[in-house]
């Protein structure tokens, strides 16, 4: 009987169906009041944070929270949990979601459209959940950040969120919303 092969077929189809995809295999896509941007991971560069965004990413950590500072045409700074509330004072902006993760710092250029981590300034490995893109080259940067991704997508959305106002205090007038941030196959 054919019966026996069948399932055992489709048994082994379900448990290949809820095998996790690798990090390589994955993108976060990442929806602002601005627009959307795709990047890839770079998990052989910084397996550990490409590890914690994805799963910060699909338990909804980064959804309401903004890009707070951005350098016009240089690079776009967010990811900070405490700006899902509106009315978190100014000057914590930036503030949370660090202390999580030691450096894993490669040989990654900080070039236009990479992803990097935030650090506390003078702390090494004090690197967590925020996060900035480069809009331009940033070669101050090489080797100071782990590098954990490449916008992919939507450059033009970076651009644009770069533009944004800039105030007095170097942070943004209004921030820009992370709407989601999703974990979704390559393209």
């Amino acid at each position: 009987s054919l019966l026996p092969l069948l399932l055992l077929t489709l048994g082994s189809g379900a448990t290949m169906a809820q095998t996790p995809a690798s990090p390589t295999d994955l993108e976060a896509v990442v929806a602002t009041s601005m627009g959307t941007f795709r990047f890839e991971f770079l998990p052989d560069k910084a397996p550990k944070h490409v590890e914690q965004f994805i799963r910060l990413a699909r338990s909804g950590y980064y959804d309401g929270s903004a890009f707070f500072r951005v350098f016009a045409n240089g690079l776009i700074q967010g990811g900070d949990p405490l700006l899902k509330d509106p009315k978190t004072p100014r000057n914590l902006w930036g503030t949370g979601g660090l202390n999580m993760l030691a450096s894993e710092l490669s040989d990654v250029k900080h070039e236009r459209g990479i992803v990097s981590t935030v650090s506390i300034p003078n702390k090494p490995g004090s690197e967590g959940a925020q996060f900035f893109v480069c809009v331009s080259p940033q070669p101050p940067l090489d080797g100071k950040y782990s590098v954990f991704g490449r916008v992919t997508e939507g450059m033009h959305v970076v651009e644009k969120i770069s533009q944004s106002p800039v105030a007095p205090d170097q942070f943004v007038e209004t921030p820009v919303r992370i709407v989601k941030v999703t974990i979704e196959p390559k393209k």
